[in-house]
């Protein structure tokens, strides 16, 4: 190191030359030895600020090591006998430089770092992020509804021109440019939104968690240090980190919810069949949708309001009629729902009832009983299985090894569905739709969108499909009814990582998704206000 200055202690400087071996080394115990313990120690980046040693540790144990860099400069000041403010210059070996600002103090004999900001190198844009990107890549029209507003599309979308990649480099390599663009990009673009970019998804996006073995884990703009979640992962994570204002997403079984529960997004999931899916790499024709996230829910509004009506959709089988009709103040609350969330997210659940239930503006409460949730999970994961596997299994055959460990073994087990089990599972799944159907007749479901927070990036094998499945079991239902289904960021729950983003779902009878989304706005404000009384 160079450039440091005569008067810093020297303790002190043995501290801080230790921490940046650890930091180059990765070395884990010694990171966590170099921070104060307790509930006080900071730490900030660009992605959030970490509160408490222990969500401090379980955002390095993700994050692996830095990239190599020498220490070219130390500003040292003095904030008393046994406190300090460190600011280093790095410069890294591939290029650009960094900045850490450290407050550390002397604790039981040792110096330890109590607050820390780190502002890393730019970088040209994050690749688990973005397949390609543009400023725009493609522009929308000058004038229109949208107009000002950039989109992130899911690596499923067919762009003129471009390929499909599917979250996947060979089947990416495989693929042909696309002679047209999709309709659903293309309603897009016609209101007056631009390309952003096209972004990640996992592998032909069967998968929930949003990590993607090939191109890495994209960030979660709202809890540093946890999964993203899938498959829609690549445009959550563009819109909740300010990178696009809609993620044009596909759902299946919880692609857009999931996202945008983990990430404090709005997530529309639209009634099936409702857009079209022309020029879109299908998983299971039986439940794929489209659907969009934002940040906010005026965008999703604007969204809604110019793709599903009849100016704004050249394709949409239009619905602004019913769409545009207020649907009923008045709520129904799964039991079984409920009974399968976690903790902490059934408590700020029922807080949040309360609340609704003492405000100026009360809805109508109620609970009700939809049946098990593995009576709707398993026949749809069959059915499922079946499809996917007819859409991708030769393609699979002839790459063996392409995908990633997880993915191969659920096209494994998808492969083992024999027609007599998908035939009974589609029997019993056309009962379920019809049960959905008539539990929204006249009034809306409400549940927490997925059992819990985001888990930690280093969450593996069998945690991760634990919670895969247990969110399955809660957002298979709408997906069997074909109905819509919107995500708004209405909870916070305490996780390892620090305060978490639970999404609250509401679900609505088909066609209805305008006035979903305008509903899921009051229920929003309301919320709000009730929050700040």
């Amino acid at each position: 190191m160079s450039g440091f200055p005569d008067d810093i202690p020297a303790d002190l400087f043995t501290a801080f030359d230790e921490y940046e071996r650890a930091i180059l080394a990765n070395d884990l115990d010694a990171l966590d030895a170099a921070f104060a313990p307790g509930a006080e120690t900071l730490r900030g980046d660009a992605a959030g600020l970490l509160v408490g040693h222990d969500a401090i540790h379980a955002f390095r144990g993700a994050r692996g090591g830095v990239p190599s860099r020498t220490i070219e400069r130390i500003e040292y000041r003095p904030l008393g006998p046994d406190a300090a403010l460190l600011v280093s210059v790095s410069r890294y070996t591939l290029g650009g430089a960094g900045l850490q600002t450290q407050v550390w103090q002397r604790i039981g004999g040792r110096w330890l770092i109590t607050a820390a900001h780190v502002t890393g190198r730019a970088l040209p844009f994050d690749r688990s992020v973005w397949r390609t990107v543009g400023d725009p890549l493609y522009q929308g029209a000058w004038e229109g509804p949208l107009s000002g507003l950039t989109v992130a599309v899911k690596d499923l979308f067919a762009i003129k021109g471009y390929r499909i990649g599917g979250g996947n480099p060979t089947f990416l390599d495989d693929a042909r440019p696309e002679a047209r663009t999709s309709s659903a990009v293309g309603d897009l673009l016609r209101g007056g939104a631009s390309l952003r970019g096209i972004a990640r998804t996992d592998e032909f996006a069967y998968s929930i968690a949003g990590d993607n073995v090939h191109y890495g884990t994209p960030p979660n703009g709202a809890l540093p240090g946890a999964l993203p979640g899938g498959s829609s992962s690549g445009p959550a994570s563009a819109v909740a980190t300010g990178q696009a204002e809609i993620g044009l997403a596909t759902d299946t079984a919880g692609s857009v919810r999931v996202p945008a529960s983990y990430q404090g997004l709005w997530g529309l999931r639209t009634t099936h069949d409702l857009v079209p899916r022309q020029g879109m790499l299908p998983l299971a024709q039986s439940f794929d949708t489209v659907g969009w996230l934002t940040r906010d829910g005026a965008t999703l509004q604007r969204v809604a309001d110019w793709c599903l009506s009849y100016d704004g959709s050249e394709s949409t089988e239009s619905v602004y009629g019913q769409g545009g009709s207020d649907l009923p103040w008045r709520f129904l609350v799964p039991d079984e729902a409920i009974a399968a969330v976690e903790p902490a997210t059934r408590r700020a659940f029922e807080a949040l009832m309360t609340r609704l239930a003492a405000s100026d503006d009360p809805p109508r409460l109620g609970r009700i009983a939809i049946g098990d949730l593995d009576e709707y999970y398993e026949p749809f994961r069959t059915v499922q299985g079946a499809e996917a596997w007819r859409n991708n299994g030769a393609w699979l055959r002839q790459h063996p090894g392409a995908v990633g460990p997880a993915v191969a073994e659920r096209f494994r087990l998808a492969s083992e569905v024999t027609p007599e089990a998908e035939a009974a599972a589609r029997r019993d799944l056309e009962a379920l739709s019809e049960h959905m159907q008539h539990l929204v007749r006249d009034a809306v479901l409400l549940l927490p969108t997925v059992p819990g927070p985001a888990p930690a990036r280093t969450a593996k094998g069998p945690a991760v499909d634990a919670v895969r499945q247990a969110t399955l079991r809660m957002t298979t239902p709408a997906a069997i009814g074909g109905l819509p289904a919107v995500s708004v960021p209405l909870l916070t729950v305490d996780s390892p990582l620090g305060p978490a983003p639970v999404g609250v779902c509401l679900v609505s009878r088909a066609g209805t998704d305008i006035a979903l989304v305008r509903l899921a706005r009051r229920i929003h404000s309301l919320a709000s206000r009730t929050e700040l009384a």
